[in-house]
């Protein structure tokens, strides 16, 4: 059964730094193009980067120059470097991957970043 739990997610000040992780089980993780979403209260949820098994990595235009994401086959884990947060940055972090036309999901982390 495919697991996804992410955690890093916290409260920090605009300027400052984050780095999401999500660890992965069930699945062979170093084939599968990885995912981090997020959705602020209201909003849509939004694609916010993708790193596929060739570590090539795409990301949305609101977050370019200021988040990496990464992967550690050894590991099982995928993360997102969160550099220079704003404000607009707030929201619920998922990450997300897709299996034989099924996708997965974590629970999510909260990301809240202060003015």
């Amino acid at each position: 059964q495919v697991q996804l739990v992410e955690s890093g997610g916290g409260l920090v000040q605009a300027g400052g730094s984050l780095r999401l992780a999500c660890a992965a089980s069930g699945m062979i993780f170093s084939i599968n193009t990885m995912r981090w979403y997020r959705q602020a209260p209201g909003k849509q949820r939004e694609l916010v980067a993708l790193i596929s098994s060739a570590t090539s990595t795409n990301y949305a235009d609101s977050v370019k120059g200021r988040f990496t994401i990464s992967r550690d086959n050894a590991k099982n884990t995928v993360y997102l470097q969160m550099n220079s947060l704003k404000p607009e940055d707030t929201a619920v972090y998922y990450c997300q991957t897709r299996l034989r036309g099924d996708d997965y999901w974590g629970q999510g982390t909260q990301v809240t970043v202060s003015s």
